[in-house]
Formats: structure tokens, C-alpha cells, sequence
């Protein structure tokens, strides 16, 4: 490795380890040794340190030992844990060991006020992490990119950032210099940021990169079913399945060279637009180490070059930038121009099939005024969207499943914000999108590529209709109205008794690789996302694809749901990890999980029921773990009996824990999720002949504590205590 580096990296090692000493001691001796420290939102203490030396930070008083580590592995010896990258890694033990100190630093911020830089995210926690991981594993966020310090200038900041968002790469922000930031730079040029626009901004000092580090230290403990202390398989995880890297812009000095190389020891390569002398590939990393690129307009393919992301670029003729990034993308009233629904005015959207011989593909019709026809004093039209789709293998059942994908079609095109579906659907068109040519047959334009480009092996003909007249509208609503009506029944009686198949899902396996999920139709997916309908579309669409067929074949055990053919593609899928699974119990043999799930459900022996709680809920619960605790012992892949990660609609189905009692077994859940689920919980209770048991049901403010709970359900009669023992 170049000796500039090198002795860039010796400097600013020895200037981290005793700034975290001096800043240590300077805290216990004014606070005391007894002092809580933490990070916020997460059940990993300080997670990089409980990663690699599983130790336990919660105190000041803790923080001497692991700087002890630090300081031995930046001297070339391991730590106690054995943590070493051996000799010929001696400048990456340094890069780790700043890694490890510079989590003290930021959890030492914390302490003293909170995170200290408004408008920016800070650390992020366990429940933020979580809402990426299915578009992680899908493929809608491609990669991550930590861009450490300011663009040249703000054009080129602006240039980088689009052309990431363009490649639905999610942009982590840290570090300032010369009195500039990314974040200013993009602030100044009105670019929004948020991570609905895959533009997150850490803090704009150079030690909020570690906040990004946390971030991917945590996908080989929830999703790849490693344990705290497993050093060289965590690092190999973020190395191999963690898809981040580093741009480093404008500036560099001794303490972001040692933090670079703990970057590289984590797997990440660094690509700069710095004249800085080569670095030779590394054992510790996949790709390049280091790459140059002063070009902005080369920066983002030299990153997925380097890194070696896949990534799905949609070609889609419309005159605004068109791809994921823009997703959650939301159109204020200051920005709007045209919109439809919502409170403004009728609006609906449907689709459905037709013969080939009736369906014009490419065919876009307007009815009515366009966008362009609106005065300055009204914005609103009312608005039918009628889609209509043809294919040699095309099936009514796929109609709701490529209707719903309207919301996500739409939103994509950057300054269009859709919300909501069928009759209850809202579009808002922004003046930045009407001025670049916007206008409403491109609606159509992106149906029409789009379907195409995602259901090709389903479609082959795509033409839309387009209403904004009033009475047309109101014409033609009736007849949608009836057939979403129509779905609903058709839907609602399917059960798994009715189908001799169920459906694969081994999308996460590429986070979770002995994970696997059966979808059936009363069972949906527990990242909430993948009904059997869509699984059974997305077989027919990718026959090599994550979803696959399973013939359920001889039945094993009624109650508990186990099949024989279920079991052993289980195995085999699992790579022979789990030989047997219960569809319908949480104590027998019960489905693993990614760590995707939407809830989680948890036995409490002393309710002699279940509580579920969902991962937007912070607070505290019955069995005296927040969500994000026990989401430490349910995901990775693993069976743990008694805990469950579930699909929140799987809580109102018939088939949920039946071989438990079902839904008479749940005591608690938050008042958010209980709100949520309602009709559809009030629905089933009526099924189960007590349509008062909704009620009996606590929540976060009728009892937390184990105590209160029991008082709750023994003076609301509550089924569950009277049902046989569930241990």
C-alpha cells in the first residue's frame, strides 16, 4: 500500500485513539463512570462494537475496555475476542479500530445533547433499517453510496445525486469542508432530500459516517442469522452482501484516511475524485480497493462498476427523470399544478383485460381537458384512468396484481405523486413537472412501458383511456366499482383447502440465504408484500424466479399445517437447516423469518395468549421487550418456537396460529396496529361467534407491564384465559 497512505492512516489512528481516550475520561470524571450511553432506536447497544467484540457498551465506565481493544488491534495484536485481519492487514486492523472508536465518539454526542446537527438524520434506527429491507432485496434500492464531504461545486453535487437517484442508489451524506456540504450544495439548488428520496443526510462532520457503518454492521445480525462476536463472518457478509461503498470528494486528511480504511476493511471500495496514490486490491475486498474518477458524470458507474451492483434501469420516454428514488417523492401544495382525487375532485383508476383483438398497444387516448387547459385559479380535474391489457397468458386473477402496480409506476416519474387506488386513488402533478412537458398521456406512456418491461411473459398488449370530464367520469365509475366488488368476493373465498399448491418466496435469501417463505392463500408473505395471487404471478412471469410452485402432497399434521412435499423443498430450499415447518403454529416448528416482518408475534405464558406488535411501534410491550429486541431472536433465518414474524393481514386470517386457538390467543397489540386492522379484526371476531373479543383485546394504554394486562383480561373475560394451556 502506498506509504503516503500509510502514514496518513498512522496519524490519524493515533489521533482518534487518544482523542476517545481523553473524551472518555474527560466524561467519567464529570459525569461519572455509572452514566448510560447509548445510540438511539436500536437493541444493538453500540452495534458495531456488540458486532465485532460482542461486548455490551451501556455505561461510561464500559467505554475504557473497548478503547483497551482498539488500541491493541491498532497496534497489531487482536483483540480480546481474537478480532485481527492478520499481519498483512495491519493498516485495516488501524481502519477498524478507528471504526470501533469513532462509535464511541458519536454515542459520546448523544450524550452530551442529542445529535447536534439539525436537519440531518444521525443514527439510524433498527425500525428505519427495517422499512428498506424489501426494497433492498427486490431490487428497488440497488446499492448505497456514503459520499463523504462536498462536490466541487453545486452543479456537480446535483449531477452525482441525480445520476445515483437515476440508478435507484440511496445516497448516505457526511462530512463538510471549506465551509461547503453535499447537503447545502443540494439545499441551495432546491433538491429535496429525505430518504423517500434516497437522499439521507447523516451530519455534516466526517465522524457521521460511522452512523453508516452501523448500518450495514446490522444486516448480518437481523437478516444473515450471525451472532454478536462472529467477527470474520460479519465482516465476510458486509464484504459479500452489503451493497455500499464510498464516494470521498474535495477533501482529505489524516483522520478520514483512517476511517477510509476501515471502510475497506468492512468490504466497501472508495471512489474519489482526489489525485491520491493508488492502492493495490486487497484479500479483505472484493473489488478495487481505491478508484479515481474526477468525471461526475462517470462517478455513479464507476461505483457499480467497482462494487459490482446490478442495477435495473427503466427506459421510460417522459420528460422527467423516471426511477425508483422518486417513489416517495411528495407534491406540496406551494409545488402543485394539476391534481386529481383525493379531496379535490372524483377520481379512479382500474384495470382489466381484454381480448388481444380489442387492445391497441402503445394506444394512449385523452377524453377531455388536459393539464395544459387548467386556469391559474383551478388546479383540480376529475380523472378516470382506465387501463386495459392483453396476453396470450393473461388470467382475471392477475388484474388486482397489475393495478396495484399503477401506484408504483406512477410515483416514479419524479414531480408525480400518487397515493391511494382504485376509487380512492390521488395524483398531483408539480409545477417543475408541468414546465419539462408533463401532461397527462404520459401517464399512459409509463403504464404502457412499464407493464410491458415488468409482465412481459403476461402481456402483450397495453392501451389507455384517459377521462376528465365530470360526467364521464361518474359514467363509468359504476361499472370499476362493481368489479372491484366482484375481486373482493372471488378473493375472499379462496382457502387452502381450495389449491393443491402453494407458492415459494426466496427473495430474501440474498440477505437471509437459509430463509425461506411459503405463501398460501390464506398466509401471506410476513414482509406483507406478496399475496399467493402474487406469487403465482410472478411464477408465471419468472418460472426461474424466487417464487416457485410446491405441491402440497400428503398431509402430516392437519392442526399444525405441515405437508410432506412442503417439508422438504423446505429443507432443501433452507440449505438443509430446517427439516420440517407448521404453517399454522407459532409453537410447532413455525416458519422462519428474514427479518422482513411486518409484526412480530410473541407468546406470554402468563396471559396464556399472544400479543402482536408491529415494527412502527417505539415503545415497550408485555413480554418487557420493545419490537426491535425481539427482532434479535426472530429473524436470520432461524425457527424459534413460541415467536413468529408475520404479514399484518396474516393477524385477521382463519388459518393465523390456528393450531394455537388463533386470534382468541391475542391479548395485546398497539392501539396503531389494532386501529389499522380494525374492520378486518371486528370481522373475524364476529366469524368466531364473539364479536366482543375486539375489545378485550388490550393496548399499550390499557397495560405494558405483565401485571396490568392480566387485571385487563381477567375483568374484560378474555378468551384466553379459560383455553388449555398453551405450554
Amino acid at each position: 500500500m502506498s506509504s503516503i497512505i500509510a502514514e496518513l492512516g498512522e496519524k490519524g489512528t493515533k489521533a482518534v485513539l487518544a482523542l476517545t481516550r481523553a473524551e472518555s475520561e474527560r466524561l467519567v470524571k464529570g459525569r461519572g463512570a455509572g452514566t448510560a450511553l447509548e445510540l438511539p432506536g436500536t437493541n444493538y447497544s453500540l452495534p458495531l462494537i456488540k458486532a465485532l467484540l460482542n461486548e455490551e457498551v451501556r455505561t461510561l465506565g464500559d467505554c475504557g475496555r473497548i478503547i483497551s481493544e482498539a488500541e491493541k488491534l491498532a497496534a497489531g495484536n487482536p483483540a480480546g475476542n481474537g478480532l485481527f485481519l492478520g499481519a498483512a492487514g495491519g493498516l485495516l486492523n488501524k481502519g477498524l479500530a478507528v471504526l470501533l472508536c469513532e462509535e464511541l465518539l458519536a454515542s459520546f454526542q448523544y450524550l452530551e445533547g442529542g445529535h447536534p446537527q439539525p436537519e440531518t438524520a444521525g443514527f439510524l434506527s433498527d425500525n428505519l433499517l427495517r422499512s428498506l429491507d424489501i426494497q433492498l432485496v427486490d431490487g428497488r434500492i440497488a446499492g448505497i453510496a456514503v459520499i463523504a464531504g462536498p462536490a466541487k461545486d453545486a452543479d456537480s453535487a446535483v449531477r452525482l445525486i441525480r445520476d445515483l437517484q437515476s440508478k435507484s442508489i440511496v445516497s448516505l451524506l457526511a462530512g463538510s469542508a471549506g465551509g461547503a456540504s453535499m447537503l447545502k450544495q443540494l439545499a441551495d439548488s432546491g433538491i429535496a432530500v429525505g430518504l423517500d428520496n434516497y437522499i439521507v443526510p447523516l451530519g455534516t462532520d466526517y465522524l457521521s459516517v460511522i452512523y453508516a457503518v452501523d448500518w450495514a454492521v446490522r444486516a448480518p445480525l437481523t437478516y444473515g442469522g450471525h451472532k454478536c462476536g462472529q467477527w470474520k463472518e460479519i465482516l465476510s457478509y458486509t464484504k459479500e452482501k452489503v451493497p455500499a461503498f464510498v464516494i470521498l470528494l474535495s477533501h482529505v486528511d489524516e483522520v478520514i484516511t483512517a476511517t477510509g480504511l476501515g471502510a475497506l476493511a468492512m468490504g466497501f471500495p472508495i471512489i474519489t475524485d482526489l489525485d491520491i496514490p493508488e492502492v493495490p486490491k486487497l484479500e479483505t475486498t472484493l473489488y478495487e480497493a481505491l478508484v479515481r474518477q474526477s468525471d461526475y458524470s462517470a462517478v455513479a458507474s464507476a461505483c457499480i462498476q467497482t462494487r459490482g451492483i446490478k442495477v435495473k434501469v427503466s427506459e421510460v420516454p417522459v420528460p422527467v427523470p423516471y426511477a425508483a428514488a422518486f417513489e416517495g417523492e411528495r407534491v406540496r401544495r406551494d409545488q402543485l399544478h394539476a391534481e386529481f382525487g383525493g379531496k379535490s375532485s372524483l377520481a379512479f383508476e382500474y384495470l382489466h383485460s381484454s381480448p388481444l383483438r380489442e387492445v391497441e398497444d402503445g394506444k394512449v387516448e385523452i377524453h377531455g381537458p388536459d393539464i395544459d387547459a387548467l386556469s391559474k385559479g383551478g388546479k383540480s380535474l376529475p380523472l378516470a384512468l382506465i387501463v386495459e391489457v392483453a396476453g396470450r397468458r393473461m388470467q382475471k386473477d392477475f388484474e388486482p396484481i397489475l393495478e396495484r402496480q399503477i401506484h408504483r409506476f406512477v410515483n416514479y416519474a419524479m414531480g408525480i405523486m400518487h397515493v391511494g387506488q382504485r376509487d380512492m386513488n390521488w395524483i398531483r402533478v408539480s409545477k417543475d413537472a408541468f414546465s419539462k412537458g408533463f401532461r397527462l398521456k404520459h401517464l399512459g406512456v409509463i403504464l404502457h412501458a412499464m407493464l410491458h418491461q415488468e409482465y412481459q411473459a403476461i402481456v402483450d398488449k397495453v392501451q389507455v383511456k384517459i377521462y376528465t370530464e365530470k360526467s364521464e367520469v361518474e359514467k363509468l365509475l359504476p361499472a370499476a366499482v362493481g368489479s372491484f366488488a366482484e375481486r373482493d368476493e372471488r378473493l375472499s373465498g379462496m382457502t387452502d383447502e381450495s389449491v393443491d399448491t402453494f407458492y415459494s418466496c426466496l427473495l430474501c435469501q440474498s440477505f437471509a440465504p437459509n430463509h425461506v417463505c411459503i405463501v398460501t392463500p390464506e398466509r401471506l408473505g410476513l414482509c406483507g408484500a406478496y399475496s399467493w395471487l402474487d406469487a403465482k404471478a410472478s411464477y408465471e412471469i419468472t418460472p426461474t424466479g424466487p417464487n416457485q410452485p410446491v405441491l402440497k402432497g400428503k398431509i402430516l399434521d392437519e392442526r399444525a399445517g405441515q405437508w410432506g412435499n412442503i417439508n422438504e423443498f423446505v429443507y432443501l430450499k433452507s440449505n438443509k437447516t430446517v427439516d420440517k415447518v407448521s404453517m399454522y403454529s407459532l409453537l410447532d416448528a413455525p416458519q422462519t423469518s428474514c427479518g422482513c416482518f411486518e409484526c412480530i408475534v410473541a407468546v406470554l405464558p402468563e396471559a396464556n395468549g399472544v400479543m402482536v406488535v408491529h415494527r412502527d411501534h417505539i415503545g415497550m410491550t408485555p413480554c418487557g421487550m420493545t419490537f426491535t429486541t425481539l427482532a434479535g431472536s426472530v429473524g436470520g433465518g432461524v425457527q424459534t418456537p413460541g415467536f413468529l414474524g408475520v404479514g399484518k393481514l396474516y393477524i385477521a386470517s382463519r388459518k393465523f396460529i390456528s393450531a394455537e386457538g388463533g386470534l382468541k390467543r391475542v391479548v395485546w397489540m398497539p392501539r396503531e396496529l389494532k386501529e389499522m386492522l380494525g374492520e378486518r379484526l371486528r370481522r373475524r371476531c364476529e366469524e368466531l361467534g364473539d364479536p366482543g373479543l375486539f375489545d378485550k383485546i388490550a393496548d399499550e394504554e390499557a397495560a405494558v407491564k405483565i401485571e396490568e394486562l392480566l387485571e385487563f383480561l381477567t375483568k374484560a373475560g378474555h378468551p384466553a384465559l379459560e383455553m388449555p394451556p398453551l405450554l
